[in-house]
């Protein structure tokens, strides 16, 4: 199956509603494309299309980003489980020197060329897990990651150790379970539209947080 075909039949072009700057292929219903996700991954291992949906955490990383390009501009960026590739995308709008987006499904890969080439925009695409590698990045971003515990235990400490390396490490959430408590700056929150069949929700308060060397 080519994966940018299957972006493409699944999905529509919509803006997120906090980042209405940017343009993504987004689902148009959640329930039919996991459905078909499903069917897919009975057959070839296809994952969940988290690329599909504009989640909290990465709407509000892309707004601070965007309403403070300071953040990145002139940096070499990293943005960790990009999914669709918007937090990725606001960076290099906002002017980061380099930005690469990293996720290991590669119907995420389709996704993020897919709309990084709908706004006009240079993203570097990695498709290995970077977690565990420190290659020099200025600002680490991570969106609405911290939704279950043994990516949380992966991520959180490699998060750490590029903070003392000297990185800016910026995570994003909207009060997931495993999101960390300690050694944390808030920076920003928002209220942030989502939709209702993924959050049982209209909106979800989330806060961009700074994580700090130690904690």
């Amino acid at each position: 199956m080519d994966p940018s075909g299957f972006v493409r039949r699944q999905t529509l072009v919509a803006s997120p509603p906090l980042v209405p700057e940017l343009r993504l292929h987004l689902a148009t219903e959640v329930t039919p494309l996991w459905q078909a996700t499903e069917a897919t991954l009975a057959e070839t291992g296809v994952p969940p299309p988290y690329w599909a949906f504009a989640w909290a955490g990465g709407q509000a990383l892309a707004r601070l980003l965007l309403d403070r390009p300071a953040l990145v501009a002139g940096r070499s960026v990293l943005d960790v489980g990009s999914g669709s590739g918007l937090v990725a995308l606001a960076a290099a709008r906002s002017g980061a020197a380099r930005v690469e987006a990293a996720d290991i499904d590669p119907f995420a890969a389709a996704a993020i060329a897919l709309n990084a080439a709908l706004n006009g925009l240079d993203i570097a695409i990695r498709t290995t897990d970077p977690i565990g590698i420190d290659a020099g990045w200025g600002t680490v971003l991570v969106g609405d990651l911290c939704y279950e515990r043994p990516l949380a235990e992966r991520l959180v400490p490699w998060l750490r150790r590029l903070a003392r390396g000297g990185a800016d490490v910026l995570l994003a959430d909207p009060g997931r379970a495993y999101v960390p408590r300690d050694g944390v700056t808030e920076i920003v929150r928002y209220v942030v539209p989502v939709d209702r069949d993924l959050e049982d929700r209209a909106t979800r308060e989330t806060v961009v947080y700074r994580i700090e060397p130690t904690g």
